[in-house]
């Protein structure tokens, strides 16, 4: 008679959570204290792991920051190549503080049409890699991205032009490389939406066939967010339903975990192809030069959507139903019914950009934070004892499982 051995997830959480956690000016002459202190700020909210950001140094990115709608964190700094010696350190307070890392993330665009950026962004990318070796980590988490002077399919060629080699370089390490699938809407001024090519299980298993012509197969999954699969009118069970139908359900192999909030107003005046016109990042038949401008190119996500950190929005089960809101609990179940995933290997990695709560002040972030990490948790707790409740402890014995439960496809 099999036991009731439920198998929770493990929790980690992104340090852009706190982009200033150190202040630049002591993070710039000191480049791995932003680390330690993260690593140490990590153990005060009680969380066991951290996804490490890298980023391009302000200073070298193509991207002004007044063109982000989420400011982006180079926790790890990587203007210079990250060392043996540098490792030593953060291994240490890895050790001391007992926080581990879940992975590495560098979120750009790979794809990029400026050759000169984008061979900049590889040679980062590189870096990261290296880093992760260092640290003992297995799986570096990003984007695919999309060259917007192309369409779709030329974007397919490319991907397999200069992203393959990326994916042998994650081989020769021993990496596995995890994409976000946001589709990235506010990337351009102009008015294409899907600006990351891997934005959906479709492209995903079209890019999974590419890397497995060129034996990369295996290195290529991805890092599933639910924000995103709500921005395009998708619900989870719906698309994990998909990839085991299609024989893909392994390539999810981690998650972000944030939410999405529709604005029922904004879906009336715009659609979810957000606002199509009369943005302010063009100046009439002529495209702003103003970053500040360009980054109104947002509100084909913002004028019907907010990010929500885990816990923060309220209980809406019609918003569930119609797939505006993230309905945390059966995204777990889900996970485990339907994706070839080991949970008690997986890590759940909480991403905060919820704007109203982007408070870069510790004191009154931290209660913030830690309240979102006990809610992510518990729901998972709760989803580990439903499953093994449910399929494995009454399926053992024989006993079927009551009612009929969130179906997938349903309309």
């Amino acid at each position: 008679m099999r036991d009731f051995v439920p198998k929770p997830m493990r929790l980690s959480v992104l340090t852009a959570a706190f982009q200033e956690l150190t202040p630049r000016g002591r993070r710039d002459a000191d480049p791995d204290l932003a680390i330690e202190e993260w690593l140490a700020f990590a153990r005060q909210i009680e969380c066991p792991y951290i996804q490490l950001s890298a980023a391009l140094h302000p200073t070298l990115s193509d991207v002004p920051a007044a063109a982000l709608l989420d400011p982006v964190a180079n926790t790890l700094d990587l203007r210079q190549a990250f060392d043996p010696q540098r490792a030593s350190r953060v291994l240490a307070a890895m050790r001391a503080t007992g926080v581990g890392m879940s992975d590495l993330g560098y979120f750009d665009n790979m794809l990029a049409a400026d050759a000169t950026a984008r061979a900049r962004k590889h040679e980062f990318m590189l870096r990261v890699f290296d880093a992760a070796v260092l640290l003992g980590v297995d799986a570096v988490c990003g984007f695919v991205g999309r060259n917007p002077q192309l369409e779709m399919d030329a974007n397919l060629v490319m991907f397999e032009e200069v992203f393959v080699p990326l994916l042998q370089e994650a081989k020769a390490r021993g990496l596995t490389f995890r994409v976000e699938q946001c589709p990235m809407p506010g990337w351009t001024i102009l008015d294409r939406w899907h600006n990351n090519l891997a934005y959906a299980p479709g492209p995903w298993i079209a890019l999974h066939r590419i890397c497995e012509r060129h034996g990369v197969g295996d290195q290529f999954r991805i890092h599933y967010d639910p924000s995103h699969a709500i921005l395009m009118g998708q619900d989870s069970r719906s698309v994990f339903q998909y990839l085991k139908d299609q024989g893909y359900n392994f390539l999810i192999s981690g998650f972000h975990v944030k939410g999405q909030v529709i604005d029922s107003r904004g879906i009336s005046a715009w659609g979810y192809g957000g606002q199509t016109l009369e943005r302010g990042d063009w100046r009439g038949a002529d495209p702003s030069t103003d970053p500040a401008d360009q980054g109104r190119a947002w509100k084909k996500q913002t004028v019907f959507a907010e990010h929500e950190l885990p816990g923060t929005a309220r209980h809406d089960p019609l918003a569930y139903l119609q797939n505006r809101s993230v309905d945390w609990l059966d995204h777990q179940l889900a996970a485990r019914e339907l994706l070839d995933i080991d949970a008690a290997n997986t890590f759940l990695v909480v991403e905060h950009e919820y704007p109203m709560a982007r408070i870069q002040d510790k004191a009154r972030l931290a209660p913030i934070l830690a309240g979102s990490l006990a809610f992510t948790k518990a729901i998972d707790e709760a989803a580990a004892a439903m499953y093994a409740l449910q399929h494995e402890v009454l399926a053992d014995q024989g006993i079927r499982i009551q009612g009929v439960g969130r179906e997938p496809y349903r309309s």
